[in-house]
């Protein structure tokens, strides 16, 4: 079977070298343009593309995907599947149809669940336990092909984007595979999704980092934590500067006589350290903050160098 394969970020290259490993003819690897980051500006390579160079595949990086002569480029290609991971852009219907077994998309979340751009963050965010992968074929709408193949897995407790990232590439390039081996052979039924079971994960924003400790309790907060790391991150206005809340965690026994009534508030938990008082009366531990333009630190050397004062209130970002 000949796949081209379109697919961008870090996530993205465990499933291509499964499938280059497994002896499938990779003709073509699109991934998008190189991308100024940091404050040089400078472009970087995304690691789909560093993976293709290494391994002598051949890459394209088009500026624009729907055009007649990209569809051209593809087809010239003579591919029996598309294979799509985290590329980033939506394929042309033209550019599916003209391929004899149309386009596989492994998304990282237990399809209808979290359609969209940041499946893997906002599980995290909203506190699930479980998430998972699946394979399904790509239509015209976001996400609502029928599905192929799905694998549940746990999250662990104290897990961050990243480090969960890491591991549903692994299993996903498991599940790809299967699900390439199974359209190859005709074993696999597609199944129709339920569409009224279906929730969104819209592309993250700057300010989806802007938590309020008025509005939001401490559980929410930490899964904020550990889904926006490393962007946007989690940040609340300390005096005239941003405060990035690194790693948390939530306490269920404050100490007798802490202040849990004024969310914002940062209490002495004695021996247990500082915490953050959040919406309801729950209590964020405070492991490791980042003050605005410094390194992450341990919160302990936060309050010893006096980055955090005892008692000092911590407030939502104001809008700019």
């Amino acid at each position: 079977m000949r796949i081209v394969f379109f697919g961008t970020p870090v996530v993205a290259v465990p499933p291509l070298r499964r499938l280059v490993d497994a002896g499938y003819e990779i003709p073509l690897v699109v991934t998008q343009p190189d991308r100024p980051v940091g404050r040089s500006r400078k472009p970087v390579a995304p690691a789909v593309k560093q993976f293709a160079l290494e391994t002598g595949l051949t890459l394209e990086q088009p500026v624009r995907i729907r055009t007649r002569s990209f569809r051209e480029r593809v087809g010239a290609c003579g591919p029996d599947l598309l294979v799509v991971v985290a590329f980033g852009r939506i394929l042309s219907m033209k550019l599916i149809e003209q391929t004899p077994m149309g386009a596989v998309n492994l998304h990282f979340s237990l399809l209808p669940r979290y359609r969209g751009a940041a499946p893997v963050q906002w599980a995290l965010a909203n506190g699930d336990r479980t998430t998972g992968v699946t394979t399904m074929l790509i239509n015209e709408r976001l996400d609502e092909g029928d599905t192929l193949l799905t694998e549940t897995v746990p999250i662990q407790p104290r897990e961050h984007a990243p480090e969960l990232f890491d591991r549903l590439a692994g299993i996903g390039s498991r599940v790809l595979f299967d699900t390439v081996e199974a359209l190859a052979a005709g074993t696999i039924r597609p199944q129709p999704q339920v569409h009224d079971e279906a929730t969104l994960a819209p592309i993250l924003q700057r300010t989806d980092g802007w938590v309020d400790p008025a509005l939001l309790e401490a559980r929410l907060i930490v899964g904020r934590i550990r889904g926006f790391d490393p962007w946007p991150g989690v940040w609340l206005q300390h005096r005239d500067r941003r405060l990035r809340l690194v790693r948390a965690e939530t306490l269920d026994d404050p100490p007798a006589g802490s202040a849990v009534d004024e969310p914002g508030r940062l209490i002495d938990l004695g021996g247990a350290g500082a915490a953050l008082v959040c919406r309801g009366g729950t209590v964020l531990r405070l492991l490791e903050v980042q003050p605005e333009g410094r390194r992450a630190m341990p919160t302990a050397d936060a309050l010893n160098g006096r980055q955090l004062v005892l008692g000092e209130k911590l407030e939502r970002v104001p809008a700019h």
